[in-house]
């Protein structure tokens, strides 16, 4: 079961206040987490998190942030409190930095490419997260490729999410030899009308995938005689219908919550529906708390936790600016 639904605002934990978020005018700068159940950690804002799990070990279900990792060198001792808070630190020049270079990438999307675009100064590449009282590991491509041997990786949600994915498969390139053992297996090429791609390293034995869900719950056509203004009905206690693809996987990364404003939402046409009913009285807050519990079921239910680990985060943190 899942114990608390918290969010941080700028890198702090506070207690309950779901009802201080603000979907419509984005006050705020917050960070959700749900806390772990049944072997399922989900956490924001950052995939560095993921890279950390993928490269040193699982983050095991409990009740808090998971167990700190800590590195001991000539110049700095170890964390004393034994905790390390992920999300309060810090972004640090590092000279070492990009881990890749998109412009040689073939997967990554040409308009979210800076250098690509005529970009010519590369300082805004070069800076690592640094958490205040620990360090995090550097990615080891290497090893990196050698764990997921034989592994399926699947990122759902919306753009966010295929950037993400854009962004590892990338990164997981720089380590292979042959540029060509890598493609699109239906050889698509990237756009954000294809639901779903699915990228094979076949050297490695495995793919990283993206299916696009960009509420996680299943829209649909609103009830007959509904009113004029209602275009689209967003289902919040069905998952999206491509959700039974999501499950045979090891890694499974969701990401929500950029589509659940006003004007992506009431001014298109999009209302809320529940049991086949709609509830037009329903706030964007509210519903969103009904999506995420919906999918938390389905994750205890649907998701074998002995083999998949399970990711959530919403908001991008530099999309929004704190107050």
């Amino acid at each position: 079961m899942v114990k608390k639904l918290k969010f941080s605002s700028c890198g702090h934990m506070r207690s309950d206040l779901v009802k201080d978020l603000n979907f419509g005018k984005m006050k705020h700068c917050h960070t959700w987490v749900f806390h772990s159940f049944n072997g399922v950690l989900v956490i924001g804002p950052l995939l560095l998190l993921f890279l950390v799990a993928i490269g040193s070990g699982y983050f095991y279900n409990t009740y808090s942030f998971p167990e700190p990792i800590v590195h001991e060198n000539e110049n700095r001792t170890s964390n004393l409190s034994g905790k390390c808070n992920f999300f309060d630190g810090n972004w640090m020049p590092d000279e070492s930095y990009p881990l890749y270079n998109a412009s040689e990438c073939p997967f990554a999307e040409q308009g979210f490419s800076c250098l690509a675009n005529g970009r010519e100064d590369k300082e805004y590449l070069k800076w690592r997260w640094k958490p205040r009282n620990c360090e995090i590991p550097r990615f080891d491509v290497h090893e990196i490729l050698e764990k997921l041997r034989g592994k399926r990786i699947v990122f759902v949600g919306d753009s966010l999410s295929r950037t993400q994915w854009e962004s590892m498969i990338c990164i997981l390139m720089t380590g292979v030899e042959d540029k060509k053992s890598v493609y699109e297996v239906k050889g698509r090429k990237i756009t954000r009308q294809i639901r779903h791609l699915q990228v094979r390293f076949s050297s490695f034995n495995f793919t990283v995938e993206f299916y696009r869900s960009i509420f996680l719950v299943q829209p649909g056509a609103p009830p007959k005689r509904s009113p004029k203004r209602i275009k689209k009905a967003l289902m919040l206690d069905k998952m999206d219908d491509i959700s039974k693809e999501w499950i045979q996987s090891d890694i499974l990364i969701f990401n929500t919550g950029h589509w659940w404003t006003p004007t992506k939402l009431f001014e298109l046409g999009w209302y809320f529906q529940i049991d086949g009913k709609m509830k037009l009285g329903m706030t964007i807050n509210g519903a969103f708390k009904q999506a995420l519990a919906t999918w938390k079921s389905w994750v205890e239910k649907k998701v074998n936790t002995d083999r998949t680990r399970v990711f959530f985060r919403t908001f991008e943190a530099t999309h929004w600016r704190c107050a």
